[in-house]
């Protein structure tokens, strides 16, 4: 009902994406891979949308990462296929998941412990198909998979790539650096791109030299595949997902220039409060983000002020922010009650 409404006539809070900026960030990654030479998988779980899926597949709708099977599905019953679950494999939910990768060209899921695999081995898909299974690697990331150096490791990948080859089929090995995320600057990015990169690529040889097959191996964040080194080309496909909007987390960590963020969060100043010297807002986390800057930095953290960077969001509460001047000094003249302010979120 909002189609071709100016912005200003939007009813807030209202999310808003710049077409052209996310396109543009949509064909930069695309690019970035042709130029290694590797396959892009991107990651959609940040805008969880039609659109933006056609947007970074370059409307093929082949070949993304999801972190939830709701995900899986929307973006399945859209058309799209070649899904990976990016999520190690829930096992408790093995019946959904035979259900998209009976209906699937290709279902892809993760895991990282001998026991999945059994539960895997134990609910044959039938019909021809075999689960599609990645090795979840943790290359310094510290939250979910094995570490390449863990012979563990070694032993599970030949026992997902041997033990029942009509069952199951080891495609890959996949790892996600995100503790580029700690970074701040290109440099500190790429240094965890190639210690990941390396690790990985590593990896695969030891498993090559094993005689396990690993045809496939996959790494990914917005800020390593932001600023790519040469030797991801040595890789099959990279994996990144919040480089379609980017955000203010992404401009301090050096992942995009302010710029390259397509995202904002419109509200409203629904009030004055010149005894605190605050405007009162709109938006509230619920419709911004709890996701901060960092331990300690408060409200402030989850949002910059489009074109104002002389004002501060002080507070949230579900429904409404809590604006102020940076020096106390706030010109109420200049933000009526109605006027619309723009947030850039930070992640």
């Amino acid at each position: 009902m909002w189609l071709g409404a100016l912005l200003d006539t939007l009813p807030t809070p209202a999310l808003t994406i710049d077409r052209t900026t996310a396109r543009r960030n949509a064909e930069r990654m695309r690019e970035r891979c042709r130029t290694l030479g590797v396959h892009l998988r991107p990651h959609v779980k940040t805008h969880k949308t039609l659109e933006g899926g056609l947007l970074a597949t370059g409307g093929t709708r082949r070949g993304i990462a999801v972190s939830t099977l709701a995900e899986a599905r929307f973006f399945a019953d859209g058309g799209f296929d070649d899904i990976l679950l990016a999520y190690p494999v829930p096992t408790t939910r093995l019946e959904e998941c035979a259900g998209l990768a009976r209906r699937l060209e290709a279902f892809h899921v993760l895991l990282d412990r001998p026991e999945a695999l059994a539960s895997l081995r134990q609910r044959p898909l039938g019909h021809g198909k075999r689960w599609l299974v990645w090795l979840k690697l943790d290359c310094g990331n510290g939250r979910a998979g094995v570490r390449p150096t863990d012979p563990a490791a070694l032993e599970l990948a030949r026992a997902i790539a041997n033990d029942a080859p009509e069952e199951v089929t080891l495609v890959g090995v996949y790892a996600h650096c995100g503790n580029t995320y700690g970074c701040s600057g290109a440099d500190a990015i790429q240094a965890i791109a190639r210690t990941t990169t390396n690790a990985v690529l590593s990896f695969v040889a030891a498993l090559r030299q094993a005689g396990v097959p690993c045809p496939q191996a996959s790494i990914g964040s917005t800020p390593s595949c932001s600023h790519p080194i040469p030797e991801m080309s040595q890789l099959t496909e990279l994996h990144p997902g919040n480089y379609i909007f980017y955000d203010l987390q992404q401009t301090q960590l050096g992942s995009c220039q302010p710029q390259d963020v397509a995202i904002r969060v419109l509200t409203r100043v629904i009030g004055h409060y010149a005894h605190r010297g605050q405007l009162l807002v709109d938006c509230g986390w619920a419709a911004l983000s709890l996701h901060g800057a960092g331990a300690g930095q408060g409200p402030q953290g989850c949002a910059a002020i489009d074109g104002h960077p002389e004002l501060r969001l002080v507070g949230l509460t579900q429904e409404h922010g809590l604006l102020e001047h940076a020096d106390g000094q706030m010109d109420f003249g200049r933000f009526p009650v109605g006027s619309v302010l723009a947030l850039i979120p930070y992640h």
